[in-house]
């Protein structure tokens, strides 16, 4: 566990400072001491919850414990209950502030008594007073929902490749929620690794693979869209929510929740307007609809938040258009996953449309300069300029951003608007509190931080970008294939051999200018070979690479490990053929570090595709001769 020092100014460090307050302020006299923890400890909350999905009682130390699967710190009866938890002192490596807190006479809350183990259930709140960006807001209590429960049954997550979904399945698993997710790419759920949760393939736009889908479920959150699929985004979009409603509607689904956007009066931009249109689409079903309108979420992945980090951290002075003094609600993950965990349990919420929003209202400009702050980072300078359109500004994105750029200029096409949020009915029926966005943004920092260790590339994971918070989010990509008559094991004895003595199978004299040119640099480029010629395993390296994933017949995961502006991956993935034979794929992902890392890739995806087309037919070809 990496342990942050009094020199770094991360989040880590505030989170262990804020803790020290905490227990300061708690070895006060008993009755100044509970009221004092109790009245700290809501502003630690968005740091818990940002690791976990689950409420605390506030009886004791649970509260500064968070879920934490596979660490057992904090697993045995006197202190745990019914997960693994792991002190948040412990996050920031502060291991030895944890034992005092709860060892001999000296300990801040007394020697914590054991108690009954509880079922993993989720605790609800009621209104309690707090504050959050000057606002008054709600706090978190043991009280439960008013309202009847939804029955029971499958909770489906559709679109659970994405960002809010795979955020989702976890939530709703912790809440003890049975849970399916489904995608168009099965492949990309099971990367995943998620526990007790069922993956199904299936696309709207092709409703036979959504009775399947649908079969059993009580809850179905819709939170599919298409801007990816460029201009014909907006008819697809409706296309899948009226197959999706008819499905849901045959199944006998309960409630269907859509996760949608907010929308000005004066909205006239094709994004804000699908995202509209969609809901009204899936309203003309049987199924009743509650319908959740979000703008900015802040956290790690969402398209909105990556682009201002992309800016914030690589363009020092920025010649922006007028949008940037346009005002936005933003919400934190956290707080918008609450909403969506329990609005379908709450009777008054059938076939409502629901504003969702955090504590203030900020500026675009007034967003990048906290979140410069909070990264420890100077403000850009910002410079706008009245002449230069969202529409215009859109066409540059790509090449300071790593954000899909279909995807980012439909956001930036909508930002000419003003936008705000009616949250005060939302807020009365679904209390919790609040993060204004400089809490948002720290706890969106320390969940990346702490995230899982992954066996094979993952969009966004954290260990494939280094642990740098400044480098991208979403990998740029370029892929070659080959198919083979030879088994996924002849080929796998080839694909495990690379490098080394065997080198790179085709065009090996351009892999020893890279090496060179790295070497250059100061970089470790010419420090060639490998542990053993033929066998692989996890920690290996191969030449300049590093082995951090090794599935035998099926797939290896090496990352770059040259000098260059940005992190890389370069990943094998193995296919059986229904007939026999095998489909060989060579992908390279890239998170680059700003321009200089972007520049970096476009000038080198040329030279990508051409040697993994030939690499991946060079592996195949020798993969035959071994049959």
């Amino acid at each position: 566990m990496k342990r942050y020092g009094p020199n770094q100014p991360t989040a880590g460090r505030m989170i262990s400072q804020r803790l020290d307050r905490v227990v300061a302020g708690a070895r006060k006299s008993a009755e100044e001491r509970m009221r004092g923890y109790r009245e700290q400890s809501v502003r630690l909350y968005p740091w818990m919850r940002a690791r976990c999905g689950r409420a605390y009682t506030r009886e004791n130390l649970h509260e500064l414990t968070v879920h934490h699967k596979g660490l057992n710190h904090d697993n045995s009866p006197p202190y745990g209950s019914n997960s693994q938890n792991l002190c948040l002192y412990c996050q920031v490596g502060e291991h030895e502030k944890y034992s005092a807190l709860v060892t001999g006479e000296n300990a801040a809350f007394g020697v914590l008594k054991p108690r009954e183990p509880k079922p993993a259930t989720r605790n609800h709140f009621a209104k309690s007073q707090g504050k959050a960006g000057g606002k008054e807001v709600s706090g978190p209590t043991d009280k439960t929902d008013a309202g009847p429960a939804a029955t029971g049954g499958i909770r489906l997550v559709f679109g659970a490749s994405g960002y809010i979904g795979s955020n989702l399945v976890p939530y709703l698993c912790a809440a003890g929620l049975p849970v399916r997710a489904a995608s168009r790419q099965l492949d990309v759920l099971r990367a995943r690794a998620w526990e007790n949760v069922e993956l199904v393939e299936a696309d709207a736009l092709q409703p036979d693979t959504l009775v399947e889908a649908l079969r059993g479920v009580s809850v179905a959150y819709y939170l599919v869209h298409s801007m990816a699929a460029g201009h014909e985004f907006g008819r697809l979009d409706l296309e899948a929510a009226r197959n999706f409603a008819a499905a849901a509607e045959q199944n006998a689904v309960e409630r269907i929740v859509y996760l949608g956007g907010l929308v000005p009066s004066e909205a006239d931009t094709a994004h804000i307007l699908s995202r509209r249109d969609t809901g009204e689409v899936l309203r003309q079903g049987r199924v009743p609809v509650t319908e959740l309108r979000a703008g900015i979420i802040v956290g790690p992945g969402s398209a909105a938040f990556e682009v201002m980090r992309d800016l914030v951290f690589h363009l020092p002075v920025m010649v922006t258009p007028s949008w940037v003094h346009k005002r936005s609600p933003p919400i934190a993950l956290d707080n918008l996953l609450e909403y969506l965990l329990r609005l379908p349990t709450l009777a008054d919420s059938v076939g409502k449309i629901y504003d969702a929003a955090g504590p203030e209202s900020l500026t675009y400009a007034d967003m990048m300069r906290i979140l410069s702050e909070v990264a420890g980072r100077r403000s850009p300078t910002i410079i706008p300029v009245p002449v230069l359109s969202p529409k215009l500004s859109s066409y540059w994105l790509r090449l300071v951003t790593a954000v899909p750029t279909n995807i980012a200029r439909a956001l930036i096409e909508g930002l000419k608007h003003d936008f705000t949020a009616n949250d005060a009915q939302l807020r009365h029926l679904v209390p919790q509190r609040l993060l204004d966005f400089r809490a948002s943004v720290q706890a969106a920092f320390v969940a990346e931080r702490h995230s899982h260790v992954a066996a094979r590339w993952t969009e966004g994971a954290f260990m494939f970008r280094n642990y740098r918070i400044d480098y991208a989010y979403y990998a740029k990509r370029a892929s070659g294939r080959a198919s083979t008559a030879a088994s996924p094991a002849a080929v796998w004895k080839v694909v495990a051999a690379i490098g080394g003595e065997n080198r790179y199978y085709y065009m090996n004299v351009l892999w020893r200018v890279r090496e060179l040119l790295d070497a250059l640099v100061g970089g470790r480029g010419m420090q060639l070979g490998r542990r053993h010629p033929s066998e692989l395993r996890v920690g290996d390296t191969v030449d300049s690479w590093r082995v951090v994933g090794a599935e035998p017949e099926r797939r290896l995961t090496l990352a770059f490990g040259m000098k260059a502006p940005g992190a890389g991956v370069l990943e094998f993935e193995l296919t059986p053929r229904p007939h026999g034979g095998t489909e060989l794929t060579a992908t390279a992902y890239w998170h680059p570090a700003g321009a200089a890392g972007l520049l970096y890739w476009y000038a080198m995806v040329p030279a990508h595709l051409f040697i993994f087309s030939g690499l991946t037919r060079a592996i195949c070809e020798r993969a035959e001769q071994l049959r």
